[in-house]
């Protein structure tokens, strides 16, 4: 496993949960739709197919998990900073494999890719107190 390939695991799982959030599409159709339309070359796919599955399956529990440290109500919360802390609280929460500090830089600049101009600050912000909270 190389860094890069799980990075851009990480930037598809994005793009694909971001999808399945906007059209409440069919996981394994959003799956096989980007392996078959996007560039795939140099991805974990593995990774990716565990990011996507497992945050549609577990997503409710996520949002559970990051949304008491919102600074506005869940439903307010933009779709991209979503699928990012979603995919980022999955990974703190179920991946024990991936240090912290990997995750949340790594959601930064998910962030900093996809979202708003200032989204990097409020996923670091919410991602500092839910890892407060795991780690008690």
């Amino acid at each position: 496993m190389k860094p890069s390939e799980r990075r851009k695991a990480r930037r598809l799982a994005t793009q694909a949960i971001y999808q399945w959030q906007m059209t409440k599409d069919n996981v394994a159709d959003i799956a096989q739709q980007f392996a078959l339309e996007q560039d795939t070359k140099g991805v974990d796919l593995d990774y990716f197919r565990d990011l996507l599955f497992g945050v549609s399956v577990h997503a409710n529990e996520l949002d559970a998990v990051y949304s008491p440290y919102l600074s506005r109500p869940l439903a307010d919360l933009d779709m991209v900073d979503q699928a990012v802390l979603r995919l980022a609280t999955y990974e703190l929460t179920r991946r024990e494999d991936v240090p912290y500090r990997v995750v949340i830089n790594e959601a930064i600049e998910l962030a900093k890719a996809f979202a708003a101009e200032e989204s990097h600050r409020f996923v670091n912000g919410v991602l500092d107190k839910v890892i407060k909270q795991l780690k008690k």
